[in-house]
């Protein structure tokens, strides 16, 4: 998809089957809490409420469950967990351990055209962050990493991130409130852009390792 795309149709992915689309509304459910941890899910209830047969329901559970998002108890049911903030906070270190690995392989093992795509979404991000354009710019950050998480051309590194990114994108927002949130944003993707450019490993390490401590600062100071 490129980025053009990827801005008119957000995030959209029509080839997701139910169990995809009811496994991504249970975990923004779970994540903000209109689920609440502790209480209990029933096939029956989800069925209604999302309008879904048993067996997309049931694989969207088998896979909460895998994630430790919710718990069966024997002869009790499902139950609601949730995540911590421990687990918040140790999914954002996980994170950036998984994006400084992914920038590595990406400087490495880029395809020209997804060089092509990587320097479109960075000029759309300068152009938008000229506009002071906070939800096109949220779009785009999460278009460039995703470029550069596809360019690992490793599955499950782009599945351990995608989980990742989901999860924070729902339970620990950045804070857009802080003065000069976007110029500060756009200059961190300017150097990882730039690695890539140079085709400089470590630099790039270095630039995502400096993004990324400063993204959980963002996301740790309070509204």
């Amino acid at each position: 998809m490129s980025i053009i795309q990827y801005l008119e149709n957000g995030k959209t992915d029509e080839s997701k089957n139910l169990h995809d689309t009811l496994y991504d509304k249970l975990l923004e459910d779970i994540l903000t809490r209109k689920l609440q941890p502790g209480s209990k899910l029933t096939e029956k209830r989800v069925c209604d409420e999302y309008n879904m047969s048993r067996t997309p329901v049931r694989e969207a559970f088998r896979q909460l469950e895998t994630e430790g998002l919710i718990e069966y108890i024997p002869n009790r049911g499902a139950f609601i967990i949730g995540l911590s903030q421990r687990d918040i906070d140790d999914i954002l270190e996980l994170r950036t351990g998984c994006e400084v690995t992914a920038v590595k392989w990406a400087i490495e093992r880029i395809t020209d055209e997804e060089f092509a795509e990587l320097e479109e979404s960075f000029e759309f991000m300068e152009f938008y962050t000229m506009k002071n354009d906070i939800d096109k710019m949220t779009d785009i950050n999460s278009a460039f990493h995703q470029i550069i998480h596809n360019a690992t051309h490793n599955p499950r590194l782009i599945r351990q991130l995608s989980s990742y990114q989901t999860c924070l994108k729902y339970c620990k927002p950045s804070n857009y409130s802080i003065p000069g949130y976007l110029q500060a944003v756009f200059e961190e993707h300017r150097e990882i852009f730039l690695a890539f450019v140079n085709r400089d490993v470590g630099a790039g390490i270095i630039a995502m390792m400096d993004h990324m401590e400063n993204s959980v600062r963002r996301r740790t100071l309070s509204k």
